[in-house]
């Protein structure tokens, strides 16, 4: 079978018999994937120069010599890359309390060990598909944005204004300006923003965080 080159797992464990058993599962499930033995190697497959563009999920180990599973997390936190690369931790009995608080603080999920393959690879595959959704939302928002700064400073009052509800007539009493210049500058708005009324452009609004 070939496997799903739009997505990509990465596999993080000090122990070289787990990381080739987490490759050999993946791959008979059609999925690829990227492996590493240890956070610090992680870290540098990653630049904030370079955003992810494909989906991804990282499965962690908890404990590892030098950088802690944990401390990797807390990394990828501070750069918001689990939002975009959703972390399933592995873990031992022992970890599983730690593990749990990881979920609260936006960890994907976590599968002690032994773990059942079928269960996670199905976690695997829930987490690539949150992935792709934030990969598809944020570059929505990125088109939204760009196209904001495209406006002039009056077209952005101007848009403001309709986003308030506000008629042409008080829009230019409120700025001062010509009921004609307010349409002028409302159909440049509608214009650069792709839309066709004030509740399109209100809806679209809406896509950014």
């Amino acid at each position: 079978m070939q496997p799903l080159i739009d997505a990509l797992v990465y596999v993080v464990d000090d122990d070289v018999s787990v990381r080739d058993a987490l490759a050999w599962l993946l791959r008979s499930r059609r999925l690829l994937s990227d492996v590493s033995d240890s956070a610090e190697a992680f870290q540098l497959k990653f630049s904030e120069a370079q955003p992810l563009s494909q989906p991804s999920c990282l499965l962690l180990d908890v404990r590892m010599p030098g950088l802690s599973g944990l401390a990797l997390f807390d990394w990828m936190i501070e750069r918001h890359l689990h939002q975009a690369m959703p972390v399933i931790f592995l873990t031992g009995h022992a970890d599983v309390p730690t593990a749990v608080d990881a979920v609260k603080r936006g960890a994907f999920d976590f599968c002690e060990k032994p773990f059942s393959d079928n269960a996670l690879v199905d976690r695997v595959e829930q987490a690539l598909a949150q992935s792709r959704a934030w990969l598809q939302a944020n570059q929505k928002t990125e088109v939204l944005l760009g196209r904001q700064g495209e406006l002039t400073e009056r077209e952005r009052n101007v848009m403001q204004l309709v986003l308030e509800g506000l008629p042409n007539k008080l829009i230019a009493d409120r700025l001062s300006i010509s009921i004609r210049t307010v349409e002028v500058h409302r159909a440049r708005v509608f214009e650069k923003m792709e839309v066709k009324s004030a509740v399109e452009l209100a809806n679209l609004l809406r896509l950014r965080p």
